[in-house]
């Protein structure tokens, strides 16, 4: 039977090394969407980063953001939910992690209406936060300043660990404040709202649309797409995944790039 939703991780998923969706895997989506299946990103990117993938796609997609803490719809540039880490909670998280990772910087992710809300600081950072990525778009505040309000994910991050360490040592000491994940294992560490994933936003999604999950395709590489990886009907861990999203996974597919996701949506859609 055809899958009446796709799901799919962007970074190491669907976009190949050079953050570019192959014509191969443009194809076949767009044959998907054409028949009528729903196509969802999943994604740990804030909705700000979500306007080029559409550009790449040739439509807009809803996304669910944040590893699942956001809703985002990119036609229409609307936030339609979001799930956040109460300033209590921050601050409990906050102090854990500076405490159990000595040297480890902070950064919070925050959501306004739209992708560029420009009434909310979205991505703020404590002084010195080393950043995980190139071209960084934030704001330096005070750590009293990144505590002050509600946010959709905190960041932990220390250049030169391994982010699968931190998850270790973090765990021990975090319960019910927030759940832990990574997508790269540079240093950087996310904690979002507790019991919030890819697989809560996708369902968020898919319900209204009396979609269930054995109806679902989901593709992921890295261990925040763990969850919807177990929770799809069918799940796929991509040839260069982490080893935990190929255990969560049925099926291991080509690498990203390699057009893994396109080699298995073709069974379907040609």
């Amino acid at each position: 039977m055809l899958p009446a939703l796709i799901a799919t991780d962007v970074d190491g998923t669907l976009l190949d090394d050079d953050e570019r969706v192959t014509a191969r895997t443009r194809s076949v989506v767009r044959a998907a969407v054409a028949s009528g299946a729903q196509f969802v990103l999943a994604t740990g990117r804030p909705p700000r980063w979500i306007p080029p993938v559409v550009e790449a796609l040739g439509f807009a997609p809803m996304a669910v953001c944040a590893n699942g803490a956001v809703i985002y719809d990119a036609e229409h540039d609307r936030i339609i939910s979001a799930r956040t880490l109460p300033v209590d909670v921050l601050g409990e998280l906050a102090e854990i992690a500076t405490r159990v990772i000595p040297g480890a910087g902070l950064a919070v992710e925050r959501v306004g209406r739209t992708a560029h809300d420009s009434a909310t600081p979205q991505f703020v950072s404590s002084p010195g936060y080393e950043h995980a990525w190139l071209n960084p778009d934030n704001t330096e505040v005070s750590i009293e300043d990144l505590l002050s309000a509600p946010a959709v994910k905190l960041l932990i991050r220390k250049a030169g660990a391994r982010s699968s360490d931190m998850a270790e040592v973090l765990a021990k000491h975090i319960g019910v404040e927030g759940d832990i994940t990574y997508s790269t294992n540079n240093g950087l560490i996310e904690i979002n709202p507790i019991g919030t994933s890819k697989a809560t936003g996708v369902e968020e999604i898919a319900r209204p649309l009396e979609i269930t999950a054995e109806d679902v395709v989901a593709f992921g590489d890295m261990p925040n797409d763990v969850p919807m990886l177990r929770w799809a009907g069918h799940g796929v861990a991509m040839g260069n995944a982490h080893a935990e999203a190929m255990a969560a996974a049925n099926e291991v597919t080509a690498p990203n790039t390699d057009d893994g996701l396109a080699r298995v949506l073709e069974r379907w859609w040609l």
